[in-house]
C-alpha cells in the first residue's frame, strides 16, 4: 500500500489512532499484544500485507497473500466495558462497512464472515490483562480479497465475488474507521446497540447445527451474545463459547 492510498485512512482515523503498515510479519495480533505489554497506550492499527504465522480461533492458521487478502489487527485500551457480544458487533460492523446495502454478507457465529456456505473473513478478539482486569483488546480481522486456495472441508470466498474492483487499500478503508467506531463507542452502547445489525445478517438462523454435545436449531442469540438453541425436544439452550458445525455445511 502506498502512502497515497492510505491519507484517506489516516484522515478518518484521525490523530488519536497510530497507523502502522508493513510488508510482512508472523501476525498483527501477536505484534499487538507484545507492544501493548511493552507500554502500548494508545490505539494502534497494524496492517500487514503478508502474514506468515497469521492465527485464527482454536490454534488454526489463517493464509494471508499480498495483494488477495487483508489481515490488520487493532490494538485498544480498555475501560472495563463486558466483552460478551463484542465479536459479533464486529462481525456486524465489518459486514455493514463493506456492503452497507446488501445482506450477501452473512455472519455465523462467533467470529466467521460468510458468502453463503464459503468463508468470506475471520475475527480473532484477544485481552491483555492488568491483574485480573483486561487492559486492552486486540481485535485482529482476516479478510480474503480473492478466492483462496480451496478445501474441501472449509470452502471459502473472495470479496472480490462481490465486487471485482475490491483492492486491500479500499477494503482497509471501509473496514479500519468502522471498528475504531465500534470500539470508540462500545462503553457506552455495549452488545445491545448491535443485536439487530447481527440478528438481520445472522447466517445460523433456523439451521440445524451441533455445538459441542448438543445439537439443535439455531434460534438466535440472546442479550448476552450466546447462541441460542432449541433441541429435539423443545429445550432451549445458550451456548456462550465453542464451535458450531452446521450440519448441511460440515464447519
Amino acid at each position: 500500500m502506498t502512502a497515497d492510498d492510505l491519507s484517506p485512512l489516516r484522515l478518518a482515523l484521525g490523530p488519536t489512532v497510530d497507523l502502522q503498515v508493513v510488508a510482512e510479519c508472523p501476525s498483527t495480533n501477536t505484534a499487538l499484544l507484545d507492544a501493548v505489554r511493552a507500554g502500548l497506550s494508545q490505539p494502534r492499527l497494524l496492517v500487514a500485507e503478508r502474514q506468515t504465522a497469521g492465527r485464527g480461533r482454536q490454534g488454526r492458521a489463517w493464509q494471508s497473500w499480498p495483494g488477495a487478502s487483508l489481515t490488520f489487527s487493532l490494538a485498544w485500551p480498555w475501560q472495563g466495558a463486558p466483552l460478551q457480544g463484542l465479536s459479533l458487533a464486529v462481525g456486524a460492523a465489518l459486514a455493514d462497512a463493506l456492503e452497507p446495502q446488501g445482506r450477501a454478507i452473512g455472519l455465523k457465529w462467533p467470529n466467521d464472515l460468510r458468502l453463503g456456505a464459503a468463508k468470506l473473513g475471520g475475527i480473532l478478539i484477544e485481552t491483555v490483562l492488568q491483574g485480573a482486569q483486561v487492559q486492552a483488546v486486540v481485535v485482529g480481522v482476516g479478510l480474503n480479497l480473492d478466492d483462496p486456495p480451496s478445501d474441501p472441508g472449509q470452502p471459502a470466498a473472495g470479496l472480490r465475488r462481490l465486487d471485482p474492483r475490491w483492492t486491500p487499500a479500499s477494503a482497509l478503508a471501509c473496514a479500519g474507521p468502522a471498528l475504531a467506531a465500534l470500539l470508540q463507542a462500545w462503553p457506552r452502547e455495549g452488545w445491545r446497540a448491535w443485536q439487530a445489525r447481527f440478528d438481520a445478517r445472522d447466517a445460523l438462523r433456523g439451521q440445524a447445527v451441533q455445538a459441542g454435545a448438543l445439537r439443535g436449531t439455531v434460534d438466535g442469540v440472546d442479550a448476552e451474545g450466546a447462541l441460542l438453541l432449541r433441541d429435539a425436544e423443545g429445550r432451549r439452550h445458550a451456548v456462550a463459547a465453542g464451535e458450531v458445525h452446521l450440519q448441511s455445511w460440515g464447519a
